[in-house]
This record gives C-alpha cells, structure tokens and sequence, in this order.
C-alpha cells in the first residue's frame, strides 16, 4: 500500500480509501458478516482512511462500520463521516447529528467530518445556520479532528467555498470524464494550493469506467496500449496520477475488486504514466464522450430557467444512462439531486420545461436545449415517476 501526506496535519493516509456507500447485500439488508469481513480485511491490508455518511444504506452503513471497527480496529483507520446537510435546518441540528453520529459509530470523534453535498445554495444557507461556529465548536470540544466537505456544484462555487472556511480536506468527484465537470481538475489543484487535501469519489464512475466489458469502441483503445491493463486499473492510475490527490475512495463490494484495487494501490505512484499513456486516456475520454446523447460541458450558462429546471443536471445523468446502461442507478441519481431532497431547492425536473427558449440564447455549445429536456423527460420519468420519487424521498430523510 502507498501512502500520502494529508498537506496540513501531516496524516499519512492510505492512496486508497474504503467507502462504505455500496457495502454487499443480502436479502436487501447489509451482508453484515461480509461487509465486516471485508472491511477488516482491507485494514489488514493497509487499508487506513474508511469513508461512511448519514443517508449511505438507509442510515445503516455508520452502525455498521461501527460494529467492523470493534476488536481492535478503530484505533487502526481514519473514520470520514458527513453532516447531512439537506436535514439541517438550525444551529442545533447540526450538534444532534453529529452526536447521533458518533453514537451509531461508537466512537468518541470523527477523524474527518465532511459537510456533505455542497453546492452554492446549501453553503449559503448553511453559513447562515451557523455552521463556522458548529465547526470551531466541534473541534474545540474533541467530537470531530478534521473539517472537510464534499461538493457536488459548479465551479465557481467550488473557489468560494474552499475560501470561506480553514478546510484541512474536501471531496470532490473525479475521474477521466470529470476533468471538467463540478470542481474538476481546475478545483483539484486550486484546493492543493491552498494545501487542502483532496479525497477523490466516483474515480470509476460508479463502477461503469471499471466495466470488464466496456462499449467496443472504448475496448478497442485499451487494446492499443503497449503495457495491458484493466480498465479499472487504468482509470484509478490516472486519478492517482496527480500529485494533487491525497485518497481515492472504492465502494468494493466485491472481495476480488478488493483484491484487485488494492494490488493497484500498491504500484500507482504520482506522475508515473507515460506521455503516450495519458494521451491514450484521453481519446478513451473523447470516446466516451462521442457516445453521449448530449453535448454538455455543464458550463451552467443556460440558468437560472424561469421554470427551474437544473438543466445541466438533467443532461448528466441523462448521459450516464446512455454510455454505461445502468438505468435504475441514473434515474435514482436523476430523482435525488433533481427533487430538491438533498438541497432543499425547488425541484429541477426535465418535465418543467415549457420550450420558452431562454435557454438557447445562452447555450455556447448550441445545444437544442426544450427538445433534448422532451427525451430526458420521457426516458427518466415515466408513469410511475411519482411513485418513484416518493420512495427515494423515504430513503432520504431518514432523520432523527
């Protein structure tokens, strides 16, 4: 296992962390003998930095965790857990969640505590809650070491909100198709520079960039590389690539994807891959991206919509079904960030759109925005959409 500098505290921190976000499953609860089993085993592997929140499982991948850090193990790891930030509603919300938190974990602190989720509005409102002072407080008292957050906005944001707290980590999404989506690797290395460590999620895409069976056009490329590698290994390699990166979180759920990832950790040093390697990623990149159904580069240019529709969003996840064919995920994705549940915004929906056609003046890519938003209407939502979203409502606010 290889290990990184957390920049301002010196935390020799696993390159690779286990999230606890896709633990396995049995008869639709955890496998709680096998997540456990599969936990411990990683730590003994050198594994040091295990990644949990609030929502992951229902509000069962926390006690759980807890239950696999017993015997012995929870002075071995670093716990990551985060504040759920679409639930708080007061300065006092803030301490009833952190102090659930630790109980469910068992734990006296949380090594790193994120605020999970961020994006413009919720920062906003959550700087008005009282969340600095929540911060100062926590750490103050011992109940949590290290203040992250992790971001699920634009760019823009990213800069402020890096800017507007002593952040000693923050988690942003990123991978070879994200170089310029959210923060992207403009954000990753503005937060290096401010000696802001930086924990990488979805560095496979939730699993699709890692597919044994790629789309063909993509399999094709690999096959061009001298040095043969799986796509998995070449997707984490290039995160790991950048120096810029502290740990990059796995959901392994499976005990050969450990195996594997872990063999990964062990080699992927910073800068190692060639010139004519990481050219090779991109046109895989570029490939990718010719199988989107939409142009996007998400650069947000089209909002605010008078109907409120998160039209960059919409089209994300609109692409990730159609690349990688994983439909129950991007329309569960689709219905979280879109509803407003994690945000407490007005919801986004596809289906708001009118084809006033604000948006098209503004779109620098061209994009025929009020009849993309018609498809992604009718594949995402369907006849039984509201049903849907009630029920990942009900997997969301599983509050106190």
């Amino acid at each position: 296992m290889l290990y990184r500098k957390m920049p301002k505290n010196g935390d020799e921190l696993s390159i690779l962390g286990f999230g606890c976000m896709r633990l396995p499953m049995a008869e639709g609860k955890i496998d709680e003998e096998r997540a456990i089993a599969q936990i411990r085993g990683a730590i003994d592997d050198g594994i040091n930095y295990v990644d949990t929140a609030w929502p992951y499982h229902g509000g069962e991948s926390e006690p759980l965790l807890g239950k696999a850090l017993k015997d012995g193990y929870r002075e071995r790891v670093k716990i990551a857990t985060k504040l759920p930030s679409w639930l708080i509603n007061s300065r006092e919300d803030m301490d009833r969640y952190l102090n659930a938190q630790l109980e469910k974990l068992g734990t006296d602190h949380i090594d790193y505590y994120l605020v999970h989720a961020l994006e413009g509005a919720s920062w906003d409102k959550l700087e008005a809650l009282g969340i600095r002072e929540f911060l100062d407080q926590a750490k103050k008292d011992g109940r949590i070491v290290n203040a992250g957050f992790s971001f699920h906005g634009l760019a823009e944001d990213f800069r402020r909100i890096v800017d507007a707290y002593p952040w000693v980590f923050c988690q942003i999404q990123y991978n070879f198709l994200d170089q310029q989506f959210q923060a992207g690797t403009e954000g990753l290395k503005y937060a290096a520079s401010k000696d802001i460590g930086v924990v990488i999620m979805e560095p496979l895409r939730g699993g699709n960039l890692g597919l044994l069976t790629p789309p063909p056009a993509v399999a094709d490329l690999w096959n061009e590389a001298k040095t043969k590698r799986s796509p998995v290994e070449w997707a984490l390699r290039w995160v790991w690539n950048h120096p810029e990166v502290t740990v990059v979180l796995s959901g392994m759920n499976e005990e050969a994807h450990i195996v594997e990832n872990l063999a990964i950790a062990g080699e992927a040093h910073a800068g190692s891959l060639t010139v004519e390697e990481l050219d090779l990623v991109d046109r895989v990149a570029r490939k990718y991206q010719e199988l989107m159904q939409v142009g996007c580069t998400g650069c947000a240019y089209c909002l605010p919509c008078p109907m409120g529709v998160k039209i960059p969003k919409c089209f994300d996840f609109f692409n990730k079904m159609h690349m990688f064919g994983n439909a129950d995920e991007a329309k569960f994705m689709y219905i979280a960030f879109l509803s407003g549940m994690t945000s407490h915004d007005e919801p986004g929906f596809a289906s708001q759109c009118v084809a006033c056609g604000e948006c098209l003046e503004k779109c620098p890519q061209h994009i025929a925005i009020p009849e993309i938003l018609e498809r992604v209407a009718a594949e995402m939502e369907g006849p039984n959409f509201q049903e849907q979203v009630e029920a990942t409502r009900q997997h969301f606010k599983s509050g106190l």
